[in-house]
């Protein structure tokens, strides 16, 4: 087990599997940062992952696959901004309703599109391309290329935050909605700007699922990765930089998990729960260590 977790496999996997995550994470922050929790973020991956290979075969094209999911996932940010701004709907229903939706529209769309069930076998998508660059060494190199969009997402998502004004407007309403207001500042304008942006960011992690980590949908593919992503955006403080760290983190859970899965050190079930109780572990630490630093400052 651990000359498997030793090898330059093993922290491929970890880049690969963090991949979906970082994707979630960097959406669930920049919306956090606005001051709406999107926990839509299942349903978004979920509807993007069966779009993408859907729109990746009708155009014979993983690149304007890629691009209609982004499109469709901002639609999505855009319908949920419509129910919790304009109608008032509370954000945790109104993403619920997204995520059941999903859960049984997926399949239905499948079933509708090429007849197939639980499984795209039928539909001939084509996957996003992984970059070979023999010099960095086989960690790096070989990766989807998805994966590497997700790491320079992280750098223009900081900036775009904290270089911007548009950005600073962002984490304005987020801070003190009525304080941005006061100044000019449309909130609804914002949040609805922050929630599309979520919805992009979402969509391309649903779409590198079945379109780089594998080559097909299959039913409920996301896994949980958009809870996981919550938890690893409030982990790394709802920041890029810090999302990205923690993603990290989940990505070695999942590729610990599948070195487990390989050598039978313990039952598949349990193995199978290795990403999920990473995420509560790393919740109560994280949320341990607030509450001692908030009662440092205040003396007790």
């Amino acid at each position: 087990m651990w000359s498997a977790i030793l090898s330059p496999d093993f922290f491929s996997t970890i880049l690969r599997s963090a991949t979906p995550i970082l994707f979630a994470t960097l959406a669930a922050a920049v919306a956090a940062k606005a001051g709406i929790c999107n926990m839509a973020l299942e349903g978004i991956m979920l509807f993007s992952a069966l779009f993408g290979v859907i729109f990746s075969s009708l155009t014979h094209s993983a690149w304007l696959g890629l691009l209609i999911t982004m499109v469709i996932g901002g639609l999505i940010g855009l319908i949920l901004a419509f129910f919790i701004l304009n109608l008032k709907t509370d954000e945790i229903l109104a993403a619920i309703a997204i995520n059941l939706t999903a859960t049984g529209g997926t399949v239905l769309l499948l079933v509708a599109v090429s007849g197939d069930r639980g499984v795209s076998s039928s539909i001939r998508s084509v996957s996003a391309p992984s970059v070979v660059i023999p010099f960095i060494g086989s960690v790096l190199s070989g990766q989807n290329i998805l994966t590497w969009f997700s790491i320079l997402a992280v750098i223009l998502l900081h900036l775009f935050l904290y270089k911007t004004p548009l950005g600073l407007a962002i984490r304005a309403v987020g801070e003190n909605k009525n304080a941005a207001e006061s100044v000019g500042i449309s909130s609804r304008k914002i949040q609805y700007i922050a929630l599309i942006i979520s919805g992009v960011l979402a969509a391309m992690g649903g779409f590198y699922l079945s379109g780089g980590y594998m080559n097909m949908f299959t039913k409920d593919m996301a896994g949980g990765r958009g809870f996981i992503a919550l938890a690893a955006a409030s982990m790394g403080g709802n920041t890029p930089i810090g999302g990205f760290l923690v993603s990290l983190l989940f990505g070695i859970a999942q590729a610990v998990a599948n070195v487990m899965q390989l050598t039978s050190v313990m039952p598949y079930e349990i193995i199978l729960m290795v990403p999920y109780l990473t995420t509560l572990v790393g919740l109560g630490v994280y949320y341990y260590g607030q509450k001692k630093k908030k009662e440092r400052l205040s003396g007790k």
